[in-house]
């Protein structure tokens, strides 16, 4: 195995192994421009397969696998016990030549809708030092194969999340040879357009709403639930909201613009996670009676810095493998809706700046490996019929539903046991998958100083 140096990562106490490999950025070119592929190894406790490792493949696209080793530890803690798990940051993210772009320096008075997409696409791009074509997917398989290869693991086990589940996906169909298992975690299919999730996050906050009515302590502290959304949204649509207000990171008092693109933000990011969840219907509640703190609390959570985004990274995946084969009933569709319509408008104006090669992923990988495919019923990004439409030709692929899971199933129920009984197996025979029914979701919060009530024990 090949020479790593010790290194901490935030959020493990443990010494881990880090390194890199240099590849070429361009792999026609082989004398050309090389960038480094950062790893890092969080080593088994007890090396019982050392030939063997866990690839945790992380999502957006544009995260940093080594930024999200904290949760990704714990949730492999038990695969941990027998395996390393091997962390790659992709290229274009995190340490292997992140395409970044500006952040807003005060998002909270920042006011959105009039951003300047041209403008800021192509002040995005003049800070870049990369030729943006060679960072999709299918370039960027070819660097996990080169970090597997240079330290000596024989054989993977493959774990991805969301749109890591598409790169697993394709690392299963390139290096079928160099893989055990693979876990399709909230899965997007190669047939999907992500730019379809419009449609998921409508389908998670419809399960919301009606989660809410059943349940006769939500149902009567929020009777118009559906109605107070509306009520905000269309009020936004007309014009932003100004407001001094706390901010939610400093408690500092500063001004807010809150728009109608925030406020949708800001729910949606809210239903990706089970205990932010419980707060969306106080939220809108309070919102729609100006009381704006609340969800400012929910908007805080895509201010946060831990696995952000490297926002030229996914417009070069996005603009290269989706935004191209957008057909007229998807745009039709996206079109229905507000966030689709925001989606929509960025990428017709970003993609044509960004004039990379369309690249055709859209058939469905075909594979006899055991596969694992992991899906929320609640999931706002990857509802559970895209895992159904992936596994359609992988004749030995088990999906399982968790009915109380939003998105990434492993860190919020027993998967991550079933992932490492899965990996020792190297099958889904005889695996009591039973408590993925365990009923884990938060109670729903009546009012700010967090009583919340028992559902279906009112």
């Amino acid at each position: 195995m090949a020479a790593s140096t010790a290194c901490y990562l935030k959020g493990v106490a443990d010494q881990l192994q880090c390194g890199s490999v240099s590849v070429s950025e361009n792999y026609q070119q082989p004398n050309g421009k090389k960038i480094d592929i950062h790893y890092a190894i969080l080593p088994a406790t007890k090396a019982t397969h050392p030939q063997q490792a866990l690839l945790a493949i992380a999502g957006g696209p544009g995260q940093s696998a080594l930024e999200l080793a904290q949760a990704f530890n714990t949730t492999f803690s038990k695969v941990r016990q027998t395996r390393d798990i091997l962390l790659i940051d992709q290229r274009g993210t995190g340490r292997s030549n992140k395409l970044d772009c500006e952040e807003i320096s005060k998002p909270l008075s920042f006011n959105d809708e009039q951003l300047d997409i041209t403008e800021s696409t192509q002040t995005c791009l003049a800070n870049i030092d990369a030729d943006i074509s060679q960072y999709a997917s299918q370039t960027a398989v070819k660097d996990l194969e080169a970090v597997r290869l240079q330290l000596g693991y024989q054989k993977l086990h493959i774990y991805g999340i969301s749109y890591g589940t598409r790169m697993a996906q394709l690392y299963m169909r390139d290096y079928p040879q160099a893989v055990a298992t693979v876990t399709l975690d909230g899965v997007v299919p190669m047939q999907q357009n992500v730019l379809a999730i419009s449609d998921a996050v409508a389908r998670s906050f419809n399960l919301l709403v009606e989660e809410c009515q059943q349940s006769p302590s939500c149902h009567a502290q929020f009777p118009h639930l559906l109605d107070d959304f509306m009520k905000l949204d269309q009020q936004l649509a007309q014009q932003p909201i100004i407001e001094n207000i706390s901010d939610p990171l400093t408690a500092q008092q500063t001004q807010l613009t809150l728009t109608r693109a925030k406020f949708n933000g800001a729910i949606r990011m809210a239903l990706y996670m089970p205990s932010i969840r419980s707060l969306i219907p106080l939220a809108i509640h309070q919102a729609a009676n100006g009381n704006y703190q609340p969800l400012l609390g929910l908007y805080a959570i895509t201010l946060r810095g831990d696995g952000s985004m490297a926002m030229g990274m996914h417009a070069a995946v996005i603009c290269s493998e989706d935004w191209p084969r957008l057909t007229q009933a998807e745009r039709i569709q996206l079109n229905s809706t507000y966030m689709g319509q925001e989606m929509l408008t960025t990428f017709d104006i970003s993609c044509p700046l960004l004039n990379v090669t369309p690249t055709d992923i859209s058939t469905p990988v075909k594979s006899a490996l055991p596969v694992l495919l992991l899906s929320g019923e609640l999931d706002p990004a990857t509802p559970p019929s895209w895992a159904e439409l992936a596994k359609v030709d992988m004749s030995n692929a088990t999906h399982l539903i968790a009915p109380h899971a939003t998105h990434g199933v492993a860190q919020q129920s027993c998967a991550n046991s079933l992932i490492a009984k899965f990996i020792d197996a190297g099958n889904m025979q005889d695996i009591d998958t039973s408590c993925l029914d365990k009923d884990v979701s938060r109670s729903f919060y009546l009012n700010a100083n967090g009583v919340a009530t028992i559902k279906n024990k009112d």
